[in-house]
């Protein structure tokens, strides 16, 4: 369940300037590829021609495929490693996106707690901060820090103005998986339906977000469900947004037809907190049915999204609070409008050296309507 205690803003009506949008290349993207795991060399291999990423833009490191590790293996074998492929390679101001592959470590250690006090964090969060550490800025490891990108509509997405690196990454259940969501990263076009369902916990600001996001988008484009069923095997998704398995959901899949380009986004608190594949037949299940859990938790996988064919996915790692999930009314419309896939996230997250996800390729684009 995704906590709610910490959620105290307003709804708020988002209206994407298309004459804002830049058009970014792969000359701004950093690849990163773990040395020691096959599968991160091999997604590196087959991402980097196809986005026109120049082979000095990839950094290599040389750490262990853990998904979860402590600060110091975070700080000395990821984090720095990477400040200095940046400064070695004068690219700290031409980099913008940041891209991980499946291999990379996925989430810090640390104690649990609030909004203002937990030290675990995804990998791909705390490195959004390296712009402004490599400027001189000071950042502790006890709470999220508030994302001078959240909410910026009509902001293009540049150095200095925005002081952080936007961090996704290409990863699934498989490279197969990730190389599919690479392929349909560069099909993806302007169409299709917007699945929006709310059968989920009632609570007022979560369904909020989500009437707004329906009411932000072309009204004959949008199926919204307010019943207590869930839409499925519904044909043409560009996207889908709603509670995941808080919604009491019986279906590990939806069963959709999902176009190339599509992003899924969900409140769930921990649906990236792992990239293994579960057991055949493993479903979500509840907090009460401890037998059943998968890698400690009884939710949706993020990563289930791309397996079943979308191409992008917002996730948490560990419990990220209401407030601190991707805000739907936020992501959808900016990525409808024309915003790359890595710019529409940001603008909906509210706080980085969090625990914040987005598997995807950052330059996937939509185009503008």
């Amino acid at each position: 369940m995704v906590g709610v205690r910490l959620g105290t803003g307003r709804s708020t009506a988002l209206l994407v300037a298309a004459s804002a949008l830049l058009g970014q290349t792969g000359e701004n993207v950093l690849v990163v590829v773990n040395r020691r795991d096959a599968v991160s060399r091999q997604i590196g291999d087959y991402y980097r021609p196809r986005r026109s990423v120049p082979v000095k833009n990839v950094c290599y490191l040389n750490t262990t495929s853990d998904e979860e590790i402590p600060w110091a293996t975070y700080m000395h074998d990821v984090e720095q490693p990477i400040a200095r492929c940046l400064q070695e390679g004068r690219l700290q101001e031409k980099i913008l996106y940041i891209v991980l592959t499946r291999g990379v470590p996925l989430k810090v250690d640390g104690s649990g707690g609030s909004l203002q006090t937990a030290e675990h964090a995804s990998v791909d969060s705390e490195l959004s901060l390296l712009y402004g550490k490599l400027h001189g800025a000071q950042v502790g490891r006890e709470g999220g820090v508030r994302n001078p990108f959240f909410m910026q509509r009509d902001a293009p997405f540049r150095h200095p103005q925005a002081p952080i690196y936007m961090v996704t990454r290409l990863a699934a259940f498989s490279l197969e998986d990730v190389k599919a969501m690479i392929d349909r990263s560069l099909a993806a076009r302007n169409r299709g339906k917007f699945v929006i369902d709310l059968s989920g916990p009632n609570n007022a600001e979560g369904n909020n977000w989500l009437r707004n996001a329906a009411m932000l988008l072309p009204r004959d484009r949008v199926l919204l469900d307010e019943t207590t069923a869930q839409p499925l095997h519904v044909r043409d998704v560009i996207a889908y947004a709603s509670w995941g398995s808080n919604d009491g959901r019986v279906a590990r899949v939806l069963g959709y037809s999902w176009l190339p380009g599509a992003v899924a986004t969900e409140y769930v608190s921990t649906n990236a907190r792992t990239l293994e594949r579960p057991p055949a037949g493993w479903l979500p299940t509840t907090w009460e049915d401890r037998a059943h859990f998968f890698a400690g938790t009884p939710q949706s996988l993020s990563a289930d999204y791309i397996w079943e064919g979308a191409t992008a996915v917002t996730g948490n790692t560990y419990e990220p609070y209401l407030t601190g999930c991707a805000r739907p009314d936020y992501l959808l419309p900016a990525y409808y409008q024309g915003r790359n896939l890595a710019e529409s996230y940001y603008m909906s997250i509210a706080f980085l050296s969090w625990q914040g996800v987005l598997l995807g390729d950052p330059l996937c684009s939509l185009g503008k309507p």
